[in-house]
């Protein structure tokens, strides 16, 4: 989306700041009316560089290099969308779910800021924010069915409404983005390990090496990866010494085995859906890992064989941004829901509050 002018405007318009990880990020979005939105401005500063000799994100070094630029991005956010923070109708942060540190970082941000100019504070789950953005980016209003694929989330939710969610499955072990950043690690492939991932997948036999599918045909719609991770790194011990051509075959025989799982989880998720949904046949999938591309192309073909209608944000959108924080704030503003000045930081904060933690669920568990 073109980032826009902001004179003139009638609506609502809204700052957001994004720290919860490695990415620091501030955006202007105006929303106009119920899935009537323009993106004025969506500036990201990533740290991989920071990050990559270590092959992972250092919670100190994160939170560090979100207080060294926060202010200048703050800044050209703002400039960008040829707005001042007297203009704004609110400001936006991402209160939660993340790396404490960063988290703070953003936070004490949105609240100086807020206290300064007068402006309301809405403190915004980072997996609304994913879950919220095809509102922004394609004008989709709830119900719908989400996938959110990210480093620390794999769940399929319900989207009844804006604060409104259940959960129908999570990950009881291993988030996918993890897997896949895990197993570049193993490979020796770098960081991030997504796109590194995908990219060696594309020239690789996806049949060579028959890796386990976790959890396929279970009744309840949960994903396992840790097991899938571990046939990935014994299949590499017995090759060692590692040649292109394996680790290419490693990799698409990993990313065929993620896309069957998913698919299959999914298309189970549809059927606990369909009456929920009634003719919104609509699944949304968001998160860091929608960006994958085979993983777009098997959901969007089994969209289509259940009726369904496959939605994704643009690449750029599906990882860490400010776009979705301010456009979840200003979604929560029209309806009368902001946040004091002594909102906590949270490092977890599930979307369905209600649902009870799965038995043997990893570090980030069912409720993350």
């Amino acid at each position: 989306m073109n980032p826009q002018p902001a004179k003139g405007r009638a609506g609502v318009l809204v700052l957001g700041i994004e720290t919860s990880c490695d990415e620091t990020a501030a955006a202007v979005v105006l929303r106009e009316g119920p899935g009537q939105g323009r993106l004025l401005s969506n500036v990201v500063r990533s740290q991989w560089e920071q990050h990559r000799q270590f092959e992972g994100v250092v919670p100190e070094i994160a939170a560090r290099a979100h207080v060294e630029c926060l202010d200048d991005i703050v800044g050209e956010a703002l400039a960008q969308a040829a707005a001042d923070l007297p203009d704004l109708d609110g400001i936006a942060v991402t209160a939660g779910p993340g790396l404490i540190g960063g988290l703070m970082v953003g936070l004490t941000t949105a609240k100086a800021l807020a206290l300064a100019c007068e402006k309301p504070l809405i403190a915004v789950n980072h997996l609304e924010a994913h879950a919220l953005t095809v509102g922004l980016t394609e004008g989709l209003t709830p119900p719908y069915l989400l996938l959110l694929v990210s480093g620390g989330h794999t769940q399929l939710l319900l989207v009844h409404d804006v604060g409104r969610y259940t959960r129908l499955g999570t990950t009881i072990d291993d988030a996918l983005g993890e897997a896949f950043d895990k197993t570049a690690k193993l490979l020796g492939l770098g960081f991030p390990g997504g796109p590194a991932v995908e990219r060696m997948a594309r020239g690789g036999n996806p049949q060579r090496f028959a890796f386990p599918r976790p959890m396929v045909d279970r009744d309840e719609p949960h994903f396992s990866f840790a097991g899938l991770k571990t046939a990935v790194r014994r299949q590499a011990l017995q090759l060692v010494p590692l040649h292109e051509a394996d680790i290419r075959d490693l990799c698409a025989s990993f990313e065929a085995a993620v896309t069957d799982v998913v698919v299959d989880r999914c298309a189970r998720a549809m059927q606990l859906a369909g009456a929920e949904l009634g003719d919104a046949k609509h699944l949304v999938i968001a998160g860091g890992v929608a960006a994958n591309q085979r993983l777009r192309e098997a959901l969007a073909n089994l969209a289509e064989g259940r009726g369904f209608a496959l939605h994704a944000p643009p690449i750029a959108l599906c990882g860490d941004n400010a776009a979705m924080v301010a456009w979840a704030g200003a979604e929560h503003l029209v309806r009368g829901r902001t946040d004091s000045l002594d909102v906590p930081a949270r490092a977890r904060w599930p979307l369905d509050q209600s649902a009870e933690p799965i038995l043997g669920a990893g570090r980030l568990g069912a409720k993350a």
